[in-house]
């Protein structure tokens, strides 16, 4: 019976599961048998000390620095093996030669010791060099990594008029390296671990020690170990499988690519989840109010911050519903209209052929091909094909009577509506919704509409992340916590983290406020001087 392989590598203290053998051929035998024959697999034979013992370098060719390993590895080893034996008059034995090197031998800052041959494949195949000695049943693994990587540059989800223009990479030490910069806590840990039975891909678990609750963390340690698959690609393999509710449209995970904005999400209490090869990382517990947050509205005044929330949250109604209200309004209850905006409707609906849902459906299912190919052809072409698409379709829509001039007005206005939500996935999520709506208001008119956004809040209500309402703090209801959702309160405030996350440490800055002496010193000379003469 084949044992099923484990998704999550080992500790170095657990026993080996395929230990080493003494004999450097042995060694040599088994990594040809299990690596193959592959042409980037490199094996670097030579000899060391007087007496001549037989030593390897394995290594992925692309995956480590060869400067580095020629520099700072081979040259220094085999220097230092023969001034040693030359100083001391005699040979060393192949265990001598291990503890020399891996103590004087190497001038590189990262050496450790291992005897399993599954430590020692990740370890090379994630761009590690590996040294084996004849005689010795324990190999030593060199950091030397050295791959090609895109460096740091301005996210391209999430743009800021006001903010750092970093986000992050594909590599995840740089991801790490970026959240450090802005965190310079020694309570932030970073706790690696390895998911994928066969791309074994590395996996960082981000949180502040002194904040993050611990069931929290537990969970998210639990759901991550559950997790057996061959392969995780990206980020989003991950966020699939430790959401609560797969049937939702709606997301519960967090996802970014701004490491300030990570840093912001560890300091209410939050986990962080980096994967390498993906710049996008993830945050639980996430709430839906998260969603509507860019951290450019703590950047800016408070007054600012409010107002931009006050729009997105108004652009994500309007995104969900005005198809819809269109429809209701225009097939079951036009006497809710104007007059005359009723004559203006009904003329520019004359001569159209199809029912107002029929209408609708096929002007927002053109906007949504529109935008699809937008973002899949390159990036002038596809801003042209955007603009220019949309404005002869909607045109010629319009002069050959296939739909009236509002029905171009309300589905601008949706699209319009649904850019303005910083978040990808609950714009998709309102997408998505649009068109059960549409299809409840083209049978019912507004009570359809109506039911439509009863069920949504109904699902919204019972939906959690990692335990946590999403639809918190709104419900269940909790006062001190509205200061930071549809408004923005001042920084002066902000006194305490947000309960979302039921972080341990609740305080975020001192409640008082340094005193203005001058303020002070006005305000009792103006009391002075209104005092009647000679009055106390």
């Amino acid at each position: 019976m084949v044992q099923k392989p484990q998704p999550i590598l080992k500790n170095e203290e657990n026993p080996p599961q395929l230990p080493l053998f003494a004999s450097l051929s042995e060694n040599l035998d088994k990594v040809r048998e299990i690596l193959g024959e592959s042409n980037d697999i490199v094996i670097r034979e030579f000899k060391l000390g007087t007496v001549g013992i037989k030593a390897a370098l394995l290594y992925v060719d692309g995956l480590i620095d060869k400067a580095l390993v020629c520099e700072h590895l081979l040259s220094s080893v085999m220097i230092r093996v023969r001034q040693v034996e030359a100083d001391g008059e005699r040979e060393l034995s192949a265990k001598e030669m291990l503890t020399l090197i891996n103590e004087r031998g190497i001038s590189m800052l990262e050496v450790k010791a291992s005897n399993d041959f599954d430590r020692i494949f990740l370890a090379a195949l994630s761009g590690e060099a590996i040294l084996f000695l004849d005689g010795v049943d324990q190999a030593l693994v060199v950091s030397a990594r050295g791959w090609e990587h895109r460096g740091v540059q301005e996210p391209e989800t999430q743009t800021l008029i006001r903010g750092p223009r970093v986000g992050f990479s594909e590599t995840l030490r740089v991801n790490t390296t970026l959240i450090r910069r802005q965190l310079r806590d020694p309570n932030l840990k970073l706790q690696t671990i390895y998911l994928g039975r066969r791309s074994k891909t590395e996996v960082c678990i981000a949180f502040v020690d002194t904040i993050v609750n611990p069931k929290i963390l537990e969970e998210v340690r639990k759901r991550l170990q559950a997790i057996d698959v061959d392969v995780v690609m990206e980020s989003g393999y991950l966020e699939q499988h430790i959401q609560d509710d797969w049937l939702s449209p709606f997301p519960q995970v967090h996802v970014t690519e701004r490491p300030d904005h990570v840093v912001m999400g560890l300091l209410q209490g939050k986990v962080a989840i980096l994967v390498d090869n993906t710049p996008f990382a993830l945050m639980v517990p996430a709430v839906l109010k998260d969603f509507f947050i860019s951290p450019e509205d703590y950047y800016e005044r408070w007054t600012i911050g409010t107002l931009v929330r006050v729009l997105r949250y108004g652009a994500s109604f309007m995104a969900l519903i005005l198809p819809a209200l269109y429809i209701s309004l225009v097939s079951f209850h036009p006497e809710m209209l104007p007059t005359k905006l009723t004559l203006s409707l009904a003329a520019g609906r004359e001569g159209v052929p199809y029912p107002a849902f029929v209408e609708a459906l096929v002007m927002l299912a053109a906007f949504e091909l529109l935008r699809e190919a937008g973002i899949r052809l390159p990036g002038p072409i596809g801003q042209t094909i955007g603009i220019v698409g949309g404005l002869i379709v909607g045109q010629a829509a319009v002069e050959a009577s296939l739909v009236s001039p509002l029905m171009i007005i309300v589905i601008a206005f949706t699209g319009i509506s649904s850019f303005a939500i910083p978040n990808y996935g609950l714009a998709i999520a309102l997408r998505i919704l649009t068109f059960p709506l549409m299809i409840l208001a083209a049978v019912f008119g507004l009570f359809g509409l109506v039911l439509g956004l009863f069920l949504i809040g109904s699902h919204l209500v019972a939906v959690k992340s990692f335990g946590v309402p999403i639809t918190s703090p709104f419900t269940p209801l909790k006062v001190r916590e509205l200061r930071d959702t549809i408004f923005r309160h001042s920084m002066l405030g902000m006194h305490w983290r947000p309960d979302t996350a039921k972080p341990l440490d609740k305080t975020r800055m001192q409640d008082k406020r340094p005193d203005n002496e001058l303020a002070v010193k006005e305000k009792e000379a103006s009391i002075a001087e209104s005092r009647p003469r000679g009055g106390k």
